[in-house]
């Protein structure tokens, strides 16, 4: 039906998480309609996020230089640790405005069943970093599904015997739901009455 080179494009489009084939062709075809400058725009945004993006060297964040903007900001509480699983759930509480602490991006979630253990995630750079920069609270905020729970449980099983105070984040966040899809007010409540666990 179309040129192959616009058919190449559906089938980028394609490629992102849940993007259909309608979506695809919808999108492809607005790229048709774009200025220049837009396209230039498009094309060096995409190139350099390939280029230019790492992962942060002390908390896994995404970040264009060794350290992340919250890594080296001073003004920010380096006692509590509130760990996560991808860069994306830093965004979330960011958006909150009322967290000050620092972050952990864990970069997975234990689950055998899909081959994923504890040294495939960055779990040993957390218990060191706890360690090494003296966290007084480790907060676990991850989703509340089996692979969340067990990640937290074998978590607080490491730091057992330490002074290391765990809490996770309360139970506003329906069981099963993917942390990405909670609305603000709900995950600052679930941040603000986090339950200790150990």
């Amino acid at each position: 039906m179309y040129p192959k080179t616009i058919n190449n494009l559906i089938e980028c489009f394609k490629k992102f998480p849940g993007i259909g084939e309608k979506t695809a062709e919808r999108l492809a075809l607005s790229c048709l309609t774009m200025d220049d400058e837009t396209i230039e725009l498009f094309t060096n945004s995409l190139k350099n996020s390939k280029k230019k993006i790492k992962y942060c060297e002390k908390c896994g964040n995404l970040s264009e230089e060794d350290l992340c903007a919250i890594c080296k900001d001073t003004t920010r509480d380096n006692n509590i640790l509130c760990v996560v699983e991808e860069s994306k759930n830093i965004v979330l509480f960011e958006k909150i405005g009322t967290f000050n602490g620092k972050y952990h991006v864990l970069g997975g979630l234990i689950s055998p069943l899909d081959g994923i253990n504890p040294e495939d995630i960055n779990i040993s750079s957390l218990i060191k970093r706890i360690k090494d920069e003296g966290v007084k609270e480790v907060i676990l905020a991850v989703k509340p599904t089996v692979e969340g729970e067990t990640t937290a449980l074998y978590i607080r099983k490491l730091l057992e015997g330490t002074d290391v105070v765990i809490s996770k984040i309360a139970h506003g966040i329906p069981m099963g739901a993917d942390i990405d899809y909670i609305d603000s007010l709900t995950l600052e409540i679930a941040l603000s009455e986090r339950s200790q666990i150990s």
